[in-house]
């Protein structure tokens, strides 16, 4: 059977309650997590085989993030053990107009420490169907924007489909250094998450308006860059406050751009790998050969069910993400 392969760092994370300041808390709420483990565990909640490659510490902390995996039902036969430490980051949860805010302790970890690649690319993309992987690991080193171009590379050359979501993180790198990198991998991806702001600040395409509904020509701009890219996919997010979202979710594919219902998701429990399973909707439903409507409508649904729980990673099946997608009302289900 064709599997997924996911590649990435996976992190501790550390977060406050939404009552009280990063500064000020004694105890903190903890998770793990990170773009790609995220988009992992939610393509195995939809029954797909999925592997995620990475590093972590040889002690409690690493065993801990394998054992989150594999509660999951993700394989981690590809999961390293060495280096020194575990990434982490702290999360100041926000609400009402209070905005949450990240710390991130991630410097000298054992993922971000790879030098060369310790997997070989038979273990890697043996019988893999698709490969996703984000912007944040190349952003975390010049060694890791090297290497991923490197694994971009050999899963071409194998015929396997690429998922690449640009996942931007101003606290990694700057525009200016992602747009100097993101060139080099965008030419191998088949399906890219990006977004309005992804065009105008990082691919270099000219604002056109203030609306933020007028992705299509954004998406078509895109196309024209990267005519390799078969499928862009992103969501359009109103913040009413941090605790207030409405959600859409759209897809674009040779030239038709299809949306999902706007989500009305108040409160907003926990924002963080919102976007992560709105990914792995769109990567389930393209693997399965849905249609592009129901593709997007699932995502966006996975996505607004996401905002509801702590944590980083989606918890849900298909078919509780079927029946939120078609519910009209949120009475009690008995």
């Amino acid at each position: 059977m064709s599997r997924i392969l996911t590649l990435g760092e996976i992190m501790l994370r550390l977060s406050t309650r939404v009552d009280t300041r990063l500064s000020e808390s004694k105890q903190f709420q903890v998770h793990y997590g990170g773009g790609e483990a995220n988009v992992a565990i939610s393509l195995a909640n939809y029954n797909h085989s999925v592997s995620f490659a990475s590093k972590v510490p040889n002690n409690a902390l690493g065993l801990a993030v394998k054992r989150h995996l594999q509660q999951y039902g993700v394989s981690t036969d590809l999961l390293l053990f060495g280096g020194t430490r575990l990434g982490s980051y702290y999360l100041e949860s926000g609400v009402g107009e209070r905005s949450s805010s990240v710390i991130y302790d991630r410097a000298y970890s054992s993922f971000s420490e790879i030098e060369m690649l310790e997997w070989s690319m038979d273990e890697l993309f043996g019988d893999v169907e698709l490969f996703h992987v984000s912007g944040i690991t190349p952003a975390l080193s010049d060694n890791w924007a090297k290497l991923t171009e490197q694994l971009m590379k050999e899963a071409k050359k194998r015929s396997v489909k690429i998922s690449f979501d640009i996942n931007y993180r101003a606290k990694l790198w700057s525009y200016i250094k992602a747009k100097s990198i993101l060139p080099a991998l965008l030419p191998y991806a088949d399906y890219c998450s990006a977004g309005k702001l992804d065009a105008i600040h990082l691919l270099g395409i000219e604002e056109q308006s203030k609306d933020g509904e007028d992705v299509a020509n954004y998406y078509q701009q895109m196309s024209d860059l990267y005519p390799n890219i078969e499928m862009f996919y992103s969501t359009l997010r109103e913040i009413k406050s941090t605790s207030d979202h409405i959600l859409k979710g759209t897809i674009w594919n040779k030239g038709v751009l299809y949306a999902s219902k706007k989500h009305f998701i108040v409160p907003v429990i926990d924002r963080v790998g919102g976007g992560d399973a709105f990914s792995a909707g769109i990567i389930h439903g393209l693997l399965t050969k849905q249609d592009l409507d129901y593709t997007v409508s699932f995502a966006t649904a996975a996505s607004a069910m996401k905002h509801t729980i702590t944590g980083d990673c989606n918890q849900f099946s298909i078919e509780e993400i079927e029946e939120f997608m078609t519910r009209d009302d949120q009475r009690i289900k008995r």
